[in-house]
């Protein structure tokens, strides 16, 4: 039976972790060793905005020892990703290069929805467990260093997702800066997060029912897990109740005990307090009734997804499709037309689908095509003039777990050229479009599909009950099924033509089965 075996390394803002994992034919994924090495990253970033010279020192130290332990179990591949403490540096590119020469070992850095992504992926590692509890009104609450996430589940489906700067290091830092006490702790802690919760209520909860709450940290779910495996409960699942009563017992013992009995240097004290605290308030907000700390980390979601792209492990859970739920709680949002996104969606992949030869994209590609679908006019709740300007700032400014930077960027200019002139590569002079050339041309291409999908439906009366399209030497063939005036719709469709002919070099054409 042939093993690969694989490392995974979390640069994380309080520590730094490396799981080696192998992967077996029988699609399974097992842990074989964990490595932890505390470097405090955070407290230098979150204060200073540059980590020092010592601490820098001290990570490539310890990434140079990472090295040898991979090389000792011979593993054929390895991600290594930087978080917050790296991503919010001013110095960030300069950081990587020092790690990658004086280590051999190059550190990616993952935005905020990339990190909280392959979170979301590790407790999808959990299989059957992970699939029960999210078929209720379930929150996943994520907690890093310099925020927190909370994603919203409603039937399996994810329905929203939003960051918040309450990490636990930046929260701890704010104290610090205070001069807290320990008595003073939970008030303060409480009161800093009350003001964002509250608005974070106002805006996503409104009426919803939370009955569970998935909690991935690196403060309290080890210890939770620990704790559950003593008691014989591979679960780690409590009750609100129960969990208060662990609130409690934090409160109560000092910190040297705290520290002796969970096992944990009595620096970490503090952070798995504060994390306490957060999760009891977001509890209460939610009025969940079960907490769930399934024990994973980032480095579980880097090895899972891994397996999932290298087809090593066979994964169950539809992650683009949770992805395309939130681009429609997005549009909903901004009073989105849902008839008109799913009109346009389907013609959108309809055309993509039979050009497969010609623009040399793939999955991932109609997947921006269909998320600009969707969002095609949330500007328009902003400014029925600039909708195309007001739509890129609504995306750009808006979660999409699930998706880079970059893929945001694609997506929000594909939106903003479908309504106003599109920029050519390099001409853009008021607002750079943050795109590199390959990412230029797939926005070029996806704009060309979508304002001819666009102007087939220019009445917005969704006229078109069916659209076919077949490629024949060089025209795009649009079989259209409508008995209805079309003639508005051939305007701009013509209109159109134009700058796909210019993309592709393939002329479009309609075809009216049933003439008005």
């Amino acid at each position: 039976m042939s093993v690969k075996t694989f490392a995974a390394i979390d640069v994380g803002s309080f520590e730094l972790t490396m799981k080696i994992f192998d992967f077996s034919e029988k699609n399974t994924m097992r842990e074989i060793d964990c490595i932890r090495q505390r470097i405090d990253l955070g407290s230098d970033t979150y204060a200073n905005g540059k980590i020092s010279n010592e601490k820098m020192d001290d990570l490539c130290h310890t990434l140079k020892e990472f090295s040898q332990i991979m090389e000792s179990y011979k593993v054929i591949a390895y991600k290594a990703y930087g978080t917050s403490a790296i991503r919010e540096t001013e110095n960030t590119l300069i950081l990587q290069d020092q790690i990658e020469q004086r280590t051999g070992i190059r550190v990616e850095i993952l935005s905020n929805s990339e990190q909280r992504f392959l979170d979301y992926k590790s407790i999808a590692s959990k299989g059957e467990t992970f699939r029960r509890i999210i078929e209720e009104k379930t929150a996943i609450l994520d907690i890093g260093g310099g925020s927190i996430q909370i994603s919203l589940f409603d039937k399996d489906t994810l329905v929203s997702t939003q960051n918040l700067r309450l990490g636990v290091l930046r929260l701890q830092e704010l104290l610090n800066h205070l001069n807290a006490g320990s008595t003073q702790m939970e008030q303060l802690v409480d009161e800093l997060a009350t003001a964002q919760l509250d608005d974070y209520k106002k805006l996503y909860l409104k009426d919803r029912e939370i009955k569970n709450i998935i909690i991935v940290d690196d403060y309290l779910s080890p210890w939770a897990v620990r704790k559950a495996h003593e008691r014989g409960d591979g679960n780690a699942m409590v009750d609100s109740k129960a969990f208060y009563q662990l609130m409690e017992a934090l409160r109560t013992r000092g910190t040297t005990e705290l520290a002796k009995r969970m096992d944990i240097a009595e620096e970490k004290v503090p952070l798995v307090y504060i994390s306490t605290v957060l999760t009891k308030r977001i509890a209460e907000l939610m009025g969940a009734a079960l907490i769930w700390a399934p024990g994973v980390t980032l480095c579980d979601g880097i090895a899972y997804e891994y397996a999932e792209q290298n087809k090593l492990l066979r994964g169950e859970h539809d992650f683009a499709e949770d992805i395309i739920a939130c681009a429609m709680n997005i549009s909903k949002r901004y009073n989105g037309s849902t008839r008109r996104a799913d009109t346009l969606e389907h013609i959108t992949t309809t055309i993509f689908d039979s050009m497969k030869k010609v623009h040399g994209m793939g999955q991932r590609e109609r997947l921006y095509l269909r998320l600009a679908a969707i969002l095609h006019d949330c500007g328009k709740y902003i400014s029925m003039i600039n909708i195309g300007e007001a739509s890129y700032d609504i995306i750009m400014a808006t979660e999409m777990i699930g998706l880079s930077h970059m893929e945001r960027e694609i997506v929000a200019n594909v939106v903003r050229f479908n309504h106003s002139n599109f920029v050519y590569y390099g001409q853009a002079q008021e607002r750079p479009m943050g795109l590199d050339k390959a990412s230029y041309l797939t926005v070029a291409k996806l704009t060309a599909i979508l304002r001819l999908a666009n102007s087939l439906d220019r009445s917005h009366k969704q006229k078109m009950k069916g659209v076919k399209a077949t490629l024949q030497d060089n025209e795009l063939i649009l079989k259209i099924d409508s008995q209805e005036d079309i003639t508005l719709e051939r305007g701009f469709f013509q209109t159109n033509t134009e700058f796909f002919k210019e993309v592709y070099s393939i002329t479009p054409v309609i075809r009216q089965k049933k003439k008005f």
